[in-house]
């Protein structure tokens, strides 16, 4: 699978549809695949960050989740065809796990929110199989029982959504024990899907603007936006530098 270095971040070349497709293949062998879906801010983490850079490199599949990202392939002259938001590949994997009876284990997210997130998901997808949930409050020493929680359950497919950078380095220090086939680092949406963080409107998504209409509904995030002209910048002076 081809992919294109962003400050030392490997980002594969791949549209919506051939993520999609490989993910759920993903799902239908018999190997631990890992999928991270790293927008501006986290790359431009990683850009400082060897080991979580080397974190992220290790996944079988990195998508280009933020239009940033998108943005920053174009200006090293290496066009990615668009941004995978790894909300949306979620959906549309649901959407393919449901016809197949494949089953999800939510690990992230305040207590109960998860099974909130759970009983939803089942509403909407006819046909998934929700293996389990577990908040994503814990301390290093409930790492162990929550491991046995999901191997119990044996999901299919696992969602990790602890935020940035501690999903990425759970998943990674886990993965060889985790009875899962598929894993993947997603953020928030499990408060999406719950329904206690509503996703920007289709045009703002559409537009490359889902960032201002965070930013518009919680302008308390203005301090995390100034990674993205600093994603920009530095991709535009010292991008080239990284690549291989």
């Amino acid at each position: 699978m081809k992919s294109i270095n962003i400050l030392g971040v490997k980002v594969n070349n791949i549209t919506m549809n051939e993520a999609v497709e490989t993910a759920f293949n993903y799902l239908c062998d018999d190997n631990k695949n890992v999928i991270y879906t790293p927008n501006s801010e986290i790359i431009l983490a990683a850009s400082n960050d060897s080991e979580f850079t080397e974190i992220i490199n290790s996944a079988d599949l990195i998508i280009p989740d933020g239009i940033g990202v998108v943005y920053g392939s174009k200006i090293l002259g290496q066009p990615l065809p668009e941004r995978v938001a790894g909300f949306d590949l979620v959906c549309l994997l649901f959407e393919k796990m449901a016809q197949a009876g494949k089953s999800v284990f939510l690990f992230g997210a305040k207590p109960g929110v998860a099974d909130t997130a759970a009983e939803k998901l089942k509403e909407k997808y006819n046909g998934l199989v929700i293996a389990g949930t577990n908040d994503g409050y814990f301390k290093d020493e409930d790492d162990e029982k929550i491991i046995a929680k999901i191997n119990e359950a044996a999901p299919d497919f696992l969602m990790v959504c602890l935020g940035f950078p501690k999903q990425e380095k759970w998943i990674y220090k886990y993965k060889d024990v985790l009875n899962a086939k598929l894993m993947i680092g997603a953020g928030g949406c499990i408060d999406v899907f719950a329904g206690n963080v509503m996703r920007a409107p289709e045009f703002y998504c559409k537009h490359g603007l889902e960032w201002f209409y965070r930013l518009m509904k919680q302008p308390s995030r203005f301090v995390r936006m100034l990674a993205l002209p600093k994603f920009g910048l530095k991709v535009l002076f010292k991008g080239r530098s990284y690549k291989d």
